[in-house]
């Protein structure tokens, strides 16, 4: 590299919510160099288990969802790629009448605030949806209109489009410091120094020491969820499910193969990038699926993998303005569930940047939250 490399924003952090900040800002006309550390995707954005859920989501982050589920809707207009978004209903499988009474309250609770995405499902409406689901469940929790993708196919269509609009990506390229210089920011990295006129850190599980820079208290862990793939196996899911007692993130793809999540942790070393399957817990999954899916008695796990991801205490992101400087802001701590909203953060974010405002109820979501912990 030679020279400084000069931008209106650099991006600290390759995965989805950086890819899809990058691009929405080239799209509204500025600047952007992306720095990432490994490639873009390496971490939680390529390796999730890719549901693309309103379902279930904390209350403060429904506003963000239900306006990413309409970009999901029309996602290869935005990246000239379907990223193998496919819809389908995204069902909480509820498997006793205590769980289905806290799911209907759950949707009665939605329907005061303005939402009706969220529906209950009687057992008989289960068994249509879910025909292979065991006969004790019944009944569940239902978006029917969300759906799944394919996580890495994802983070490399926004790339690729952020690319085409102009954004500079560097890869295998770790930040070191990022300083403020005047009324520009310095990140000075492993490649040298690069210029911004603002700054977004989406950094991941790394995200807490750029926070730390900025004199900014982030407690965020780095957890590795768990996920587990089968040989493909006769069509028997065209949903996908979780539980409402039980952990669980299931689907099958179009292949056949049966993809299994759902919290399951194993154990995450973030100063080496690796990530360790913590096989105790991995049985949980399984047990789980084969409860709710007794079909699964007969299936063979194939694979398994764990990937790095940041966790905030209370389990939703933080997404808006850094509380301590001018013209930096963050966008981290999605605690494993942030695959959904990766197209909506970016377009507020991009949108926060360039006017200096968004529309979108991002103060849940601030930083100061967590000044006193």
């Amino acid at each position: 590299m030679t020279g400084t490399p000069m931008a209106d924003l650099i991006v600290v952090g390759g995965g989805l919510h950086g890819c899809s900040a990058a691009l929405h800002a080239a799209k509204r006309g500025l600047s952007v160099i992306v720095i990432e550390k490994d490639n873009a995707g390496r971490h939680a954005s390529g390796v999730n288990a890719g549901g693309v859920r309103r379902l279930g989501r904390n209350y403060a982050e429904v506003p963000i969802s239900v306006r990413s589920m309409e970009i999901w809707h029309r996602i290869e207009d935005l990246v000239d790629d379907d990223c193998g978004f496919q819809r389908c209903p995204q069902i909480k499988v509820a498997e006793t009448e205590a769980e289905l009474e806290t799911l209907a309250k759950r949707a009665a609770d939605l329907r005061e605030l303005g939402f009706t995405h969220e529906v209950i499902v009687d057992q008989q409406e289960l068994r249509r949806l879910l025909p292979a689901v065991a006969p004790h469940c019944v009944g569940g929790l239902a978006s029917l209109d969300d759906g799944f993708a394919i996580p890495y196919n994802t983070t490399f269509a926004f790339q690729r489009k952020a690319r085409a609009l102009g954004v500079q990506f560097f890869e295998k390229t770790h930040v070191e410091n990022v300083r403020r210089d005047g009324k520009d920011w310095h990140v000075d990295t492993s490649a040298g120094t690069f210029k911004g006129r603002n700054l977004l850190n989406c950094a991941g599980a790394w995200a807490g020491e750029i926070a730390r820079q900025l004199g900014e208290h982030a407690p965020i862990e780095a957890i590795a969820p768990m996920m587990i793939v089968t040989a493909r196996m006769k069509r028997f899911c065209d949903a996908v499910v979780g539980g409402c007692g039980r952990p669980l993130s299931f689907k099958q793809a179009e292949n056949g193969t049966v993809i299994i999540g759902g919290g399951r942790r194993g154990y995450p070393d973030p100063k080496t990038n690796k990530s360790e399957m913590r096989f105790s817990q991995l049985r949980y999954s399984a047990e789980t699926a084969i409860g709710i899916f007794p079909i699964m008695k007969s299936a063979t796990i194939v694979r398994s993998w764990a990937g790095i991801e940041g966790r905030m205490p209370d389990d939703i992101p933080v997404i808006g303005p850094s509380s301590t400087h001018e013209n930096a802001f963050h966008a981290f701590g999605f605690s494993a569930h942030g695959f959904q909203l990766g197209p909506a953060v970016g377009e507020l974010m991009a949108e926060l940047i360039a006017t200096g405002h968004t529309n979108a109820p991002i103060a849940p979501f601030s930083i100061t939250r967590f000044a006193n912990s």
